[in-house]
C-alpha cells in the first residue's frame, strides 16, 4: 500500500500521536518493569505495560486482540507471576539480588536489539500505511491466523508456563525442607 496523498509522514493524524504517546507510556513501565528491585512492583508496572500494549491494539481497531491481551496476559500471565513470587517467598520490599552487577552489558544488549528491531521496522514499513478500514484485525481473520499458523506455540507456551508454576513450587517446597 504506497502512502496516499491525504497521509504524509511528517503529518500524522489524531490516532498516530495517540499511538505514539501510549507507545511511549509503555515503554516507560516496561523500563520500571526491568529496573526496579522490588520484585511485586515489577510485576505491576508490567500489568501498566501490557494493558499499554492492548489500548495500542484498540487504536490500531484489532479489538479481540486487545481483549485477549487483557484477558490472558494482564489477567493469568501476571497473576500466574505474582503467585510465582509468592510460592518462591520472594521479598516483598527490595529484593537484594534483584541486581546481579550486569546492568552496562545488559543495557547495551538492549540498545543494540532496540536499535536493530526500529531500523528493520522502519526500513520495512517506511512508505506503508494501514488502511483501518479493512477487515484485517477482525475477529475471524485473528481467529483463521491463529488455528493455522500458530496452535503449536500457542500450546508450547502454555506447557512452558505450567512448568514454571510447578518448578516455583518445588523450589519452593525445597526451601521450606531445607530449614
Amino acid at each position: 500500500m504506497a502512502a496516499s496523498a491525504a497521509h504524509s509522514f511528517l503529518s500524522p493524524g489524531g490516532v498516530e500521536i495517540v499511538f505514539v504517546l501510549v507507545g511511549l507510556a509503555v515503554l516507560g513501565a516496561a523500563l520500571l518493569t526491568v529496573t526496579t528491585k522490588q520484585l511485586v512492583h515489577a510485576a505491576l508496572w508490567l500489568v501498566v505495560a501490557l494493558g499499554g500494549l492492548a489500548i495500542e491494539y484498540l487504536l490500531l481497531t484489532a479489538e479481540f486482540i486487545a481483549w485477549v491481551q487483557v484477558l490472558i496476559y494482564v489477567g493469568a500471565v501476571v497473576v500466574l507471576v505474582l503467585f510465582g513470587l509468592m510460592l518462591t517467598r520472594a521479598p516483598i520490599g527490595v529484593s537484594p539480588d534483584a541486581d546481579s552487577g550486569n546492568r552496562w552489558v545488559a543495557l547495551g544488549v538492549a540498545l543494540a536489539a532496540a536499535a536493530t528491531l526500529v531500523t528493520l521496522v522502519v526500513d520495512a514499513f517506511r512508505s506503508t500505511w494501514i488502511d483501518l478500514g479493512t477487515v484485517a484485525g477482525s475477529t475471524q481473520a485473528n481467529g483463521v491466523t491463529l488455528f493455522r499458523y500458530w496452535v503449536l506455540p500457542f500450546e508450547a507456551l502454555s506447557v512452558l508456563l505450567l512448568a514454571a508454576l510447578v518448578g516455583a513450587i518445588v523450589l519452593s517446597r525445597r526451601h521450606r525442607e531445607e530449614r
